[in-house]
């Protein structure tokens, strides 16, 4: 691991328990256990400043790789941000979801949703977050009017741009978006997927980019991963 290495994963695995009724005429209320491997022995590297692409069909695996990098699910092996374990209440790692609509609060008004995060982690006076709302507003390609409207008068893209600025506003060293685009129109995820590339180029964003799309992760990713069925099999 170089100096520069941002994430490393090293032999995660992880086992999905599901519980499956038992055949007729035995009584068994609870069913059951089977275990279903959904990672196998993934290994990948990631350096500070990359697109790192990570594709695959769904059900292979991207996803709850990621949520094991957040540390949302145990995994069995070793992950690594900057050398060291990381910790779920640090705001090193954020995300970006699939869904726009179902990540932000429809009766909230979206300065208030930008504002969050600060708050949650009291980061700031009124006047400071206030200022980096504005700012980080700027940065996604919206400007300071946004902060007065509701979600359901957003379009899909513009809900992305607001998900993105949350994540984004408490200054995290890796953004994991994970199917980000896969609900956007072709034009209006075009448009996330050049602001991705200009938050790499203009702030050395380090993005892990997830996607089942391999045009998008191909224009977007300098280095890419493929998985299937919890394998990664390939890497360029």
């Amino acid at each position: 691991m170089s100096d520069t290495t941002l994430l490393s994963v090293k032999n995660v695995s992880n086992i999905f328990t599901d519980r499956r009724p038992v055949s007729a005429g035995k009584l068994n209320f609870f069913g059951v256990k089977e275990y279903k491997p959904v990672l196998n022995q993934v290994n990948m590297e990631m350096q500070t400043g990359e697109i790192f692409g990570l594709a695959g069909r769904s059900g292979c695996g991207k996803t709850t790789l990621a949520r094991c990098i957040l540390g949302l699910i145990d995994y069995e092996g070793e992950i690594l941000v900057y050398g060291q374990k990381y910790l779920k209440k640090s705001s090193q790692i954020q995300m970006v979801f699939q869904d726009p609509g179902a990540s932000l609060n429809p009766v909230k008004k979206i300065g208030w949703l930008m504002e969050e995060p600060l708050h949650i982690h009291k980061t700031g006076t009124p006047q400071e977050r206030a200022q980096k709302v504005d700012e980080i507003l700027h940065r996604v390609g919206l400007d300071p009017s946004y902060k007065t409207r509701h979600v359901h008068e957003l379009s899909g893209g513009q809900k992305q741009r607001v998900c993105i600025g949350r994540a984004l506003i408490l200054n995290p060293r890796l953004l994991i978006a994970d199917e980000a685009i896969s609900s956007l129109d072709v034009s209006a995820g075009a448009q996330i997927l050049n602001l991705f590339e200009e938050l790499n180029k203009s702030h050395g964003l380090s993005i892990l980019f997830i996607s089942h799309n391999k045009d998008a992760v191909e224009y977007l990713c300098s280095k890419i991963a493929v998985m299937e069925k919890g394998r990664i099999i390939s890497g360029s």
